[in-house]
């Protein structure tokens, strides 16, 4: 991405002055000037201005006093006081206030645009601790885990090859499939490992607070708005915004994202100036976009703008010859975390694993692998180490109903709600009668009818 040129103010009295400061610095920086610190005030409304060169003296308000306001409205714009005055005192009260440097106007050319760069160079690394602050996600334990299975493997090639364009990517599937994996893996793959990556998930924020977090808000713009923020646009600038669940983002919001998108430019809350921004948009839901545009629940032209490089990320039941894959990595991962020594899992629990539907994705396989690494003081995890549904899978394999859907999904319940009260009174059935209120012929017959008697054995010899 080409990275536009700062924004210098130059606020002197003395039109000579501006001439010589604009003859200096034109070469590198966008220069505006202005007479007066009245001047001034509307410029920094209007434009996105970076860094100022500004008197001491002026007349009507003060060179101090603009400084005051700077730092008070707009935090990050860097300033350089300038005057004819060397007194030691009024360097030192101009850096008291907020001046980044004291320069007097008897100042050398090639000194003056070395103190430029400085300012120029710090201003970068604050947006830089601000930008980091907002990638909170620890990257180096974040990582999309490329499996074994034909469907990752293609998602991986489609992503080397679109990653180093510019052009929006939606990702699209279940919570828990990675999605935020995956774009954090479009964004490495496109090379600038200097680049920011902001995610920001939008079903997260408090609806009433969206549009700042996205946009930022100026100082005053509403109550608590006690300064100047920027916002995840300005943030992910020259580098990657990954916005998930964007399929929740109120209609006012789309429209603002979509002019974001097509002109490069976003409106602080509160602003009255166009500020110039360039990212890659990777945006991600898990909601059917197209049924919520015939809703009127999302814009049709911002779909089709997002809509650029679909991609589809299969739940994990589609994929589990991944399932050893993740389940190991998840291993070695909690193993460090927890100080723990647990060698492996064995093969007849991977085999279960596979089996098992995963209605919470790669998610709940994490969170089943940390869990049963926290409890184990075991070399291998087992199967007697899962939760009863895991063997409930084995028992009820996939395509094997015989009556209606209705039908099989109440068996189903009936089934699994007796083994586990079973469970509960020590897999004694006339306790389990007792504890479930019913008569003993009515359990013994519900058990002979849903095949609880031979589930039941076998999970007690698992």
């Amino acid at each position: 991405m080409s990275h536009k040129p700062k924004t210098v103010l130059i606020v002197d009295d003395d039109e000579g002055m501006r001439d010589t400061l604009t003859a200096i610095l034109k070469r590198e920086y966008r220069v505006l000037r202005v007479s007066s610190g009245e001047a001034a005030l509307p410029v920094l409304n209007r434009e996105d201005v970076d860094l100022m060169l500004l008197d001491v003296r002026l007349p009507g308000i003060s060179g101090f006093e603009v400084l005051r306001i700077v730092k008070e409205n707009y935090s990050l714009i860097e300033v350089l006081m300038i005057s004819a005055i060397t007194e030691i005192e009024t360097a030192v009260q101009a850096m008291k206030h907020g001046a980044y440097h004291y320069v007097t106007k008897d100042f050398d050319y090639d000194q003056l645009r070395s103190i430029v760069r400085n300012a120029s160079e710090r201003q970068d690394l604050n947006r830089q601790v601000l930008t980091l602050s907002a990638q909170v996600a620890d990257q180096t334990e974040r990582e999309f885990i490329v499996g074994p299975s034909k469907m990752t493997r293609d998602i991986v090639d489609l992503v080397r090859k679109i990653a180093k364009l510019s052009a929006t990517v939606l990702i699209l599937g279940e919570s828990g499939t990675g999605k935020e994996l995956l774009a954090r893996l479009i964004h490495r793959e496109a090379g600038d490992p200097d680049a920011p990556f902001i995610a920001v998930n939008l079903a997260a924020i408090p609806r009433e607070l969206a549009e700042s977090a996205l946009f930022g808000h100026e100082r005053g713009a509403f109550t608590g708005a006690h300064r100047q923020q920027l916002g995840k646009f300005e943030l992910a600038s020259n580098g990657t915004l990954f916005l998930d669940e964007i399929g929740d983002l109120r209609l006012d919001l789309q429209a603002k994202l979509l002019r974001a998108i097509q002109e490069g430019e976003i409106e602080r809350v509160g602003g009255t100036k166009p500020i110039k921004t360039e990212f890659r948009l990777i945006a991600a839901t898990n909601v059917d976009l197209e049924k919520a545009v015939k809703e009127g629940k999302f814009r049709e032209d911002l779909f089709y703008r997002i809509n650029v490089i679909p991609i589809r990320l299969p739940p994990l039941r589609e994929r589990t010859d991944d399932v050893p894959q993740l389940a190991e990595f998840f291993l070695r991962r909690y193993n460090t975390r927890f100080r723990k020594r647990i060698q492996g899992i064995t093969d007849s629990t991977m085999a279960m694993l596979k089996k098992y539907w995963w209605p919470g994705n790669i998610r709940e396989l994490e969170n089943l692998i940390e869990r049963l690494v926290a409890v184990s003081d075991k070399d291998y995890i087992s199967e007697e180490d899962l939760p009863l549904e895991f063997h409930f899978a084995q028992l009820q394999p996939r395509g094997t109903a015989t009556g209606s859907l209705f039908e099989d999904a109440t068996n189903t319940f009936e089934r699994n709600f007796i083994l586990r009260a079973l469970e509960k009174c020590g897999w004694n059935v006339t306790g389990t009668s007792e504890y479930l209120g019913i008569p003993l012929s009515t359990l013994k017959y519900k058990m002979d009818k849903l095949d609880v008697r031979q589930i039941a054995k076998r999970l007690r010899g698992a």
